[in-house]
């Protein structure tokens, strides 16, 4: 096992950072090397600025969707399937967008971050409206507050409109609001009312976490204060209304009509606030809560420690977070000086995603000539944006070691390997991609491999490479 010092720079590069590249040296100072790059982080970099926002997505969309009300019933297939391949397209382009920033990341560390909190704040492609969003959730909703308040980021996320679509918050109304009373008279027997799935993730998922002191009670009252919150141009079927604007920004929209009137108490407190304010001032209270900062503590420790959280480690980010009122760059701080993080042996099983950007970024790739990304990833069991659950995709080994999903690594890397450039020698770029935590074991089997194509297929499903 390599020393701490001698390490530090693998590390660095492999469990804080996306992997190593070769034409890149080792960090001299590691830490330093991960500070810097909150200076140097860019929330819009090349990839993703063909990225439109959400608001004009949905603004493309609604007029179509509409128009599939009144075309005959012959047109009808192609106009859906053609609405279809559309929505398709722009989850293949954002699936694109993404893996290029990975690739060309100038703050590799915050960009890890950046994936760590998609996934936090999951969502799923599964449902086509969704997936033409998925990439303006990251690009909207993630990436302009990884360096910023929790608070802010929780808020953008829970308004994005890839966010209420996934959770059906759109068709979710008050049972006393304006709108539930005019479906009762026109309808009796078809009342559509209160829909709990966004207020239950909020609390369960994206901030205080499991057994942490709510009620079911508390769940139905947020999911009242949430009532109105909705997507522009896209409410419950029997309230749309096609006059409703649209934010180009962003595509949420407030319908006062469906919010549930009167005050709300939750987990012991009052609020009075009208509207859409009183939603957001319950965000902001649980994300100040001790409650979240050990949920969203306990989640970075098990990212960068390993799959079992060190208590102190825990205790510590948890502290950070509350300290500077959910500030996450001090919480990052306090994550880089937690020794936990440092140990020498690898302390994470690399997910299909982070193999697939570190094996790319290994062999020096920073285009994604013959690669089709979304095959790959779906291949590798891990398609991006479609984890099926809210809870998001397991960051633990046992999720991701399987014999079989091992072998289907075996299979890319050999594809990737025989891709690879002329002339790279896998015996030399070892030491470069591993500084520090290359082994012995690994340094002999690739300098006794057979051939050149076989030595890099091997050095990518090595051990010290499967893991971080």
């Amino acid at each position: 096992m390599a020393s701490h010092d001698a390490a530090m720079p693998g590390i660095a590069l492999n469990r804080f950072g996306l992997g190593a590249r070769p034409s890149e040296p080792p960090p001299a100072a590691s830490k330093d090397w991960l500070f810097a790059q909150f200076d140097q982080y860019d929330a819009r970099p090349g990839p993703w600025r063909a990225q439109p926002p959400s608001g004009r997505i949905i603004g493309e969309y609604v007029p179509r969707q509409r128009e599939l009300r009144t075309t005959s019933q012959d047109a009808q297939p192609a106009a859906r399937e053609a609405l279809r391949k559309a929505q398709r397209q722009r989850y293949l382009d954002a699936i694109d967008m993404r893996t290029l920033s990975a690739l060309e990341a100038r703050a590799p560390f915050v960009e890890r971050l950046v994936h760590f909190w998609s996934n936090h704040f999951a969502i799923s492609a599964d449902n086509p409206a969704v997936s033409m969003l998925a990439g303006s959730f990251e690009a909207d909703a993630i990436r302009p507050h990884v360096l910023g308040r929790f608070e802010d980021m929780l808020l953008a996320v829970e308004r994005h409109p890839a966010m209420l679509l996934f959770l059906n918050q759109n068709t979710s109304m008050g049972p006393n609001s304006k709108v539930a009373a005019r479906n009762a008279r026109r309808n009796p027997g078809q009342q559509r009312g209160l829909n709990e799935n966004l207020a239950r993730e909020i609390m369960e998922l994206h901030t205080l976490g499991v057994r942490s002191g709510y009620s079911q009670a508390d769940v139905t009252e947020l999911a009242r204060a949430l009532t109105g919150w909705s997507v522009a141009g896209m409410g419950a079927p029997d309230t749309a209304k096609p006059g409703v604007a649209l934010n180009e920004d962003t595509g949420y929209a407030f319908h006062a009509d469906r919010h549930e009137p009167g005050s709300r108490k939750i987990m012991g407190r009052r609020y009075d606030q009208a509207g859409q304010r009183q939603a957001a001032a319950v965000l902001q209270d649980l994300a100040r809560s001790p409650a979240t900062a050990r949920h969203v503590a306990t989640k970075l420790a098990r990212h960068f420690a390993g799959d079992n959280p060190p208590p102190a480690m825990v205790e510590r980010l948890a502290r950070a977070y509350l300290d500077h009122d959910g500030e996450l760059v001090p919480v990052y701080r306090a994550l880089v000086e937690s020794p936990e993080a440092w140990r020498p042996e690898a302390a994470k099983f690399k997910t299909p995603w982070e193999w697939m950007i570190s094996s790319l970024r290994g062999l020096g790739r920073t285009d994604l000539h013959g690669l089709r990304m979304p095959a790959l990833m779906q291949q590798l069991g891990q398609p991006l944006w479609r984890p099926g659950s809210p809870a998001g995709y397991d960051d633990i080994a046992a999720s991701w070691a399987a014999p079989d999903a091992l072998m289907r690594r075996v299979e890319l890397a050999g594809r990737l390997a025989s891709q690879a450039e002329t002339g790279i020698d896998a015996r030399r770029l070892a030491p470069q991609l591993l500084p520090g935590t290359l082994s012995e074991a690994t340094a002999t089997a690739l300098g006794r491999a057979e051939s050149g194509t076989t030595a890099m297929a091997l050095l990518l499903v090595s051990p010290d490479f499967l893991r971080r």
